[in-house]
């Protein structure tokens, strides 16, 4: 009834290391109470680096600068800076000179150039970065670079409840090399490009084409597929940087290695983008979804999206109530191709489970099924819902929540 999910890749909520970079999250003054709020990533030689990016057209500076990074200096990148509190969204020309002199501020710590140097930014839009907080933050964060990822995951949070860290270690026949990524979001989450905020590094060695068609494979099955509240932020980008120091080289996707780091990339980032989800403001479960057998794969990933993104269905979830109506109706105007009369919904235990499902609608109607169990199934703060359209051979999974008081007691003061 589902998709198969990787047993090979053991993925590690945390991240020990990674040959040739150092990290640094601090107190620049941006939050309150000495709270971490600016990031460095620091590779200490040239990296590769590509990135997925926002499709709104409402582009943040920080965006702007770094696709240009992206395009110009894209083999030579040695940093990426990260603020909190103010998005540099909507803030016109001084917004966009603020971006580049918080690289140039960033660059002078490391002994770098300026354009090396890759920006992010979260928070409030509209207001524009306090360059004081920022030099402040470059200098104290130039000064700590280290191993602890831990405080560079926790300087980037916004309304995040918690830190997102992923890393993974892979063996090939050239030795050893390491994925690891850390990202932030909890709010404002339904990526059309990739998430929030997330850098992803490996010591791998990798070409630019490569690294770019890596990082977009992986956000396609990773930060696209990951939805609390229907919202694409103008700030959203996902960065990979890729510097070589493991020694291992790997310049071929058809290859073996390309295959197997693919893979792992894509665990990383899908380690990543649950726990987006499962961080959501006001998340109180946790939904797999997995559409199967659609008439082409563009069509499940429109049904996933309009179920995911449906407030009747994330509210009855929160509500603890088996409304699978919702969920057909919402699947019926999706507007892809859908026959409810070849569909069969399920629902299971856990995250990306198909162990018991009990299957609550098929062949146009409902079953026979116990209100009592599908209640019970709901109240887990784990739930898989299975739709098998019966059109097709296409399948894809994404993941979802429920839609609490709490997420609009957080949004309706967020700038205060």
């Amino acid at each position: 009834m589902s998709e198969s999910v990787s047993s090979e890749v053991k993925i590690t909520n945390s991240i020990d290391g990674v040959a040739g970079f150092s990290v640094a999250g601090v107190h620049a003054g941006l939050k309150k109470e000495g709270a971490l709020d600016f990031a460095i990533i620091a590779s200490d030689r040239p990296s590769v680096a590509a990135g997925v990016f926002t499709r709104n057209t409402v582009k943040a500076a920080p965006v702007l600068l770094t696709m240009q990074r992206a395009a110009e200096h894209g083999e030579d990148i040695r940093a990426i800076a990260i603020n909190t509190k103010s998005a540099n969204a909507c803030t016109g020309e001084e917004g966009m000179a603020n971006a580049e002199k918080m690289a140039r501020l960033v660059a002078g710590q490391i002994g770098i150039n300026a354009q090396q140097v890759m920006v992010m930014s979260t928070g409030v839009i509209g207001t524009q970065l306090p360059m004081a907080k920022i030099e402040n933050g470059a200098q104290l964060a130039g000064k700590s670079l280290g191993n602890d990822w831990q405080a560079a995951a926790t300087a980037i949070m916004t309304t995040d409840t918690r830190p997102k860290l992923a890393s993974v270690t892979i063996s090939t026949a050239q030795g050893e090399y390491t994925i690891a990524g850390i990202s932030k979001g909890s709010g404002m989450i339904a990526p059309n490009m990739a998430t929030m905020l997330g850098v992803v590094v490996t010591d791998a060695e990798l070409s630019q084409p490569f690294a770019q068609q890596a990082v977009r494979t992986g956000a396609d099955a990773s930060f696209n597929r990951a939805i609390v509240d229907g919202d694409t932020s103008t700030n959203d980008m996902v960065v990979l940087m890729a510097n070589g120091a493991s020694g291992v080289s790997i310049d071929q996707m058809e290859s073996a290695d390309g295959q197997q780091f693919q893979a792992a990339l894509n665990e990383v980032m899908m380690s990543l983008a649950k726990q987006v989800v499962r961080d959501g403001e006001g998340v109180s479960k946790f939904i797999s979804l997995h559409i199967n057998n659609a008439a082409t794969a563009e069509d499940a990933l429109q049904i996933g999206r309009t179920i995911a993104n449906s407030p009747l269905v994330k509210t009855a979830f929160f509500g603890n109530d088996a409304n699978w109506g919702r969920i057909m109706a919402a699947a019926g105007r999706s507007g892809a191709a859908l026959d409810h009369h070849l569909a069969h919904l399920y629902f299971a235990v856990g995250e990306d489970s198909t162990d018991d499902a009990l299957c609550l609608f098929a062949n146009g109607q409902p079953t026979d099924y116990s209100e009592e169990e599908a209640t019970r199934i709901i109240k887990h703060s784990d739930v898989t819902v299975i739709l098998d359209c019966g059109m097709g051979d296409a399948s894809c999974r994404l993941w979802t929540c429920d839609l609490s008081h709490e997420y609009v007691s957080i949004n309706s003061d967020y700038r205060s």
